[in-house]
């Protein structure tokens, strides 16, 4: 995939002013990925060649990092990026049955993208979200509880268009591009709605406040009466 001259320009301002964020150039280096990410879908050759350059690095350098980061694509990915946990909770509670059933449905393999470019499966580690097992992401956002159906109908949704909203976090899902822009250190301003925390997240904190308990000295959990200390 080439960079053209006119992604170049659009990527040139947004480019040094990420550069200019930081005292060392080269710690720019993963926010500008991002941006190329967002402008290409992937990181390309080219966009490889394109940060080396704008940072002083070698291409080596920049391939270094791509290569260790699973965030950064290394070839074009669909619009929304759906990953299935298969770590251990995830996997037991279904996470392995949703990912087997999502490759039969869609016909594709692990980190491969549908014919139209809608969606590119692969399966994940830990989101750490296990009170929601077993969890997908798209995009990086939450899909809690999910079951092979509603899996199915989460993709076949995507896919045509229709009005997804993640379980938690953002209230709308944006696609790829827009999620690498927001990671390049460009926010969509959806970070103060949606659902952060639910139930389950919350639980111990609310048993806490009921019971009255509180980090002691130490660090333990302890009673405010002293009746249920860590002594």
């Amino acid at each position: 995939m080439a960079l053209s001259e006119q992604a170049r320009a659009r990527l040139a301002p947004r480019a040094a002013e990420i550069i200019g964020r930081y005292p060392r150039a080269r710690s720019a280096l993963l926010p500008l990925l991002h941006l190329v990410q967002s402008e290409e879908g992937c990181v390309s050759a080219d966009g490889i060649e394109y940060c080396a350059e704008q940072l002083g690095l070698t291409e080596a350098d920049v391939t270094g990092v791509v290569s260790f980061y699973t965030m950064y694509r290394r070839r074009p990915a669909g619009e929304y990026n759906v990953g299935v946990c298969t770590t251990a909770l995830c996997a037991v509670m279904g996470g392995d049955a949703i990912f087997a059933d999502l490759k039969d449905h869609l016909g594709v393999g692990n980190g491969e993208t549908t014919p139209d470019g809608k969606v590119t499966l692969e399966h994940i580690e830990c989101n750490a979200a296990c009170d929601y097992a077993p969890v997908l992401m798209v995009n990086w956002e939450f899909f809690d509880n999910m079951t092979p159906q509603s899996a199915r109908d989460l993709v076949d949704d995507l896919r045509t268009g229709a009005d997804v909203k993640p379980t938690r976090g953002a209230p709308r899902l944006c696609t790829w591009k827009q999620a690498s822009a927001i990671l390049a250190g460009y926010p969509d301003d959806q970070a103060a709605g949606g659902q952060t925390a639910g139930g389950p997240t919350l639980a111990g904190l609310r048993i806490a406040k009921e019971q009255g308990w509180r980090p002691d000295g130490d660090g333990a959990v302890g009673a405010d009466d002293g009746a249920a200390g860590g002594a």
